[in-house]
C-alpha cells in the first residue's frame, strides 16, 4: 500500500480545553499520538494546513485544501475537518473531480476529553481511504458517504446519508 496523505485542518477533532477560562482552543495537532494509540502499521504522511473551527473556514482554507490535494502525488488522501462545515468542504473537493480517493472526518467530542469519537472515526476514514474508488467521502459515524449524499443532522449530531 502507498503512502496516505492526512491534511490537517483542525476541527473539534484537535481542540484542547482550558480549565481555567473554560475556553477550547487549538495547540497542535493530536494525529500522531491517536495513530500511536491506535498501533497503527500504515505509512502515513500528516500536513497541518490551518488548525481553525470548521464554522470559521473561510473560501480561501477550502481552496487551500483542494489545491492540496490536487498537488498532493499520493492518491489517497484522509482531510481531518471541522464537522460543522465538513460538508462544503467535501462539495466543494467532489464537484473539482480529483482522480484520488479523499475521505474527510473529524470528532463531535475533542480528543483530549477522553470519550471522543475521533479516535474510532480516524481508524475508520484510515480503513476507507484505502479500500474506496477515487471519489471524495464524508467518513463519520461508521459510514463512509458520498460527498454528495451526506449531511449532519443536527438534532442527533449524526452523519446521514440523503438524496443526490
Amino acid at each position: 500500500m502507498s503512502t496516505i496523505r492526512i491534511l490537517v485542518t483542525g476541527g473539534t477533532f484537535d481542540k484542547e480545553y482550558d480549565e481555567l477560562s473554560g475556553n477550547l482552543f487549538f495547540q497542535d495537532t493530536h494525529v500522531g499520538e491517536m495513530l500511536r494509540l491506535g498501533r497503527s502499521g500504515l505509512k502515513v504522511e500528516v500536513r497541518t494546513l490551518m488548525m481553525v473551527d470548521s464554522l470559521d473556514m473561510s473560501d480561501a482554507d477550502r481552496t487551500s485544501i483542494l489545491e492540496n490535494c490536487r498537488t498532493a502525488p499520493h492518491e489517497r488522501i484522509l482531510i481531518t475537518h471541522g464537522t460543522d462545515r465538513m460538508e462544503v468542504t467535501a462539495r466543494l473537493l467532489g464537484q473539482s473531480n480529483l482522480d484520488k480517493t479523499v475521505v474527510l472526518t473529524g470528532a463531535m467530542i475533542p480528543y483530549k476529553f477522553g470519550s471522543s469519537d475521533g479516535l474510532f472515526n480516524l481508524g475508520a476514514a484510515l480503513a476507507f481511504v484505502q479500500v474506496l474508488p477515487h471519489g471524495v467521502y464524508v467518513a463519520m459515524n461508521g459510514r463512509a458517504l458520498p460527498w454528495d449524499k451526506v449531511r449532519k443532522n443536527r438534532k442527533t449530531g449524526m452523519f446521514e446519508e440523503v438524496e443526490a
